[in-house]
């Protein structure tokens, strides 16, 4: 068991720090490519990606960086101890979590909506009605995650366990309590897991059928090596659903192996030796999920990667510039020509 915590330690603090290196830059530099309205993605879509990208980065802070670099350092952050705030803390993250899940299930239906239903495309694929389902995700997955401030003690625990905070001994062993909890479980991820695999697959299937249409009226006075733009781009769109869904669902199945796992061990029954190993990689990558399905679509898009690029691009020119006019490259390029301008006077010799 103890070689099992100490494995556990060395993947939490490799994991979530590279998710704070990665997740962290890679989201502020999509929202600020995003609000500049040059990846030529409609207003709809900028407003859920932005919103998504947002909460990703909420649940980089309110997890790495305030609930594992203490954990990481107790040394340092031995007064944490002493803050009663962990039952809010985790509210937050709670809600942080949930909000990034739901924001992406709400795209997911708002791309369905735009390629399946041309009657309501219109009315519904708009940024009023966008700001409309954000907010009202929001506030509703708020007040549901107030119930994590009376679930959780006010006290933390530096240890390396991603229920942070203390739990009441009445409220662990209470059936009441324990429902609540499923019912949180059930919500996030188990309800999303179901609505954007049927979501995408109704998206494929809606894709396939225009396709095929297209090929057939297509098909006549063309030559078989010929390419449609049109069909590209589907099967582009397929390909993206898939790693999408696949990617969601990959990364929050080992999450709800560690819940499972959880549960047996709090009624009392044995758990594998490696269940710490299985919890702290089902965290880790529950949150590599809300740090990558965002990434993953923006950089799909080619005028995103274009953008991506010149702002990649402007510091390093900057710095080549700098250089340039300042001489130094030139100095490194020719070290003879600086030698040459060097002279050296030499002490006259006395004839003996």
């Amino acid at each position: 068991m103890d070689v099992a915590k100490e494995k556990r330690v060395s993947i939490g603090m490799g994991g979530e720090l590279m998710c704070l290196a990665t997740g962290s830059s890679a989201n502020l530099l999509l929202i600020v490519i995003l609000n500049k309205g040059k990846c030529g993605l409609s207003k709809c879509v900028t407003r859920y990606m932005v919103a998504m990208a947002t909460a990703d980065l909420l649940v980089i802070f309110f997890d790495v960086v305030l609930r594992h670099i203490p954990i990481v350092y107790p040394d340092q952050f031995r007064f944490v101890l002493s803050l009663p705030v962990c039952n809010i803390h985790s509210a937050l993250l709670y809600a942080a979590i949930d909000s990034s899940v739901w924001f992406t299930v709400s795209f997911t239906f708002d791309r369905f909506v735009a390629i399946s239903c041309e009657k309501l495309k219109v009315k519904y694929c708009t940024e009023k009605t966008a700001a409309e389902v954000l907010g009202t995700v929001t506030g509703l997955f708020c007040l549901k995650d107030t119930t994590w401030y009376f679930i959780h003690m006010k006290q933390y625990r530096l240890g390396n366990n991603p229920a942070f905070c203390g739990v009441e001994t009445s409220v662990s062993v209470s059936q009441v309590w324990a429902s609540i909890e499923l019912f949180h479980y059930i919500l996030t991820p188990c309800v999303p897991f179901v609505l954007v695999l049927l979501l995408n697959a109704l998206t494929v299937r809606n894709i396939l059928i225009g396709s095929r249409a297209r090929e057939r009226l297509l098909h006549r006075g063309r030559s078989e090596n010929s390419k449609d733009p049109e069909l590209e781009t589907r099967r582009k769109s397929i390909i993206l659903l898939f790693v999408i869904s696949g990617n969601f669902l990959a990364l929050w199945a080992l999450f709800a192996v560690s819940l499972i796992l959880n549960r047996i061990m709090w009624v009392g029954d044995t758990v594998p030796r490696t269940f710490f190993i299985i919890e702290e990689l089902g965290f880790m990558m529950q949150l590599l999920s809300c740090c990558s399905n965002t990434i993953t679509y923006a950089m799909s898009q080619t005028k995103f990667r274009e953008q991506l690029h010149n702002k990649i691009k402007y510091p390093c020119s900057t710095i080549a510039a700098i250089i340039k006019r300042s001489g130094i490259w030139r100095r490194f390029k020719h070290p003879n020509s600086i030698r040459s301008h060097v002279t050296i006077s030499l002490p006259p010799q006395t004839v003996k």
